[in-house]
């Protein structure tokens, strides 16, 4: 299915409507880089609230910093409609504990499917508490995130807790290189990897072999 399409046909039918009603849509958030595209793009069709849910992230001072980031790019961004933002509760054992015995799963894998269903799951029962038209996730601008696997996880979540899920595959017409180039225009911190203590250990292995490849090739015999 092209997501991005899906979107186009529900944001043209939003435009279509002659009652003028703004549709509510709770974005969770991964990041600020990640939703600043996505906030771009969107702000213009939705009234919408940031819902920044990522137990997965560690440590506990990587992620407030994330979250300090989120609410400064929200407050920075002049949008066209005002952006609301909700923090979730921060409970990183939940995460442990949904991802025991996948610890050592490749990046994209099986515990990366758990993170996902985790985080918007909690979305949708937030959505729907919340009373919000749809919800969505900023994760499917990474091309390193699996659009398919992230939208069928989230239209799963949307029918347990009866809301709408907006479909999305927002990497599409250059939205990740857009991403990058508002990271750059209002000086956000970029991680350099996913989030979790898993990713960073394979983020610090990378480094280290790519560090010891150079000390190779600049040694002279």
């Amino acid at each position: 299915m092209n997501y991005q399409l899906e979107l186009d046909k529900i944001i043209d039918r939003i435009r279509s409507e002659e009652n003028g009603k703004i549709p509510r849509l709770l974005i969770h958030s991964c990041c600020a880089p990640c939703s600043s595209y996505v906030l771009e793009y969107l702000s213009d069709f939705f009234a919408i609230t940031v819902y920044y849910y990522n137990p997965n992230i560690y440590p506990e001072s990587e992620y407030y910093k994330r979250v300090k980031e989120q609410e400064r790019l929200i407050k920075s961004m002049p949008l066209k409609n005002p952006v609301l933002f909700v923090e979730g509760e921060y409970e990183p054992q939940k995460y442990y504990d949904l991802v025991k015995g996948h610890e050592n799963d490749p990046e994209g894998g099986d515990r990366c499917a758990i993170c996902y269903r985790m985080r918007l799951e909690e979305a949708a029962k937030t959505a729907r508490q919340g009373g919000y038209d749809y919800f969505t996730t900023t994760l499917t601008v990474s091309p390193y995130k699996n659009a398919e696997k992230l939208n069928k996880i989230g239209s799963e979540a949307a029918e347990i807790y009866g809301v709408r899920f907006l479909p999305s595959d927002f990497k599409k017409r250059n939205g990740y290189k857009r991403s990058i180039e508002l990271s750059g225009e209002y000086g956000l911190y970029r991680q350099d990897y996913c989030g979790c203590v898993f990713s960073q250990r394979g983020r610090s292995r990378k480094n280290k072999k790519l560090d010891g490849q150079n000390e190779a090739d600049n040694t002279t015999v």
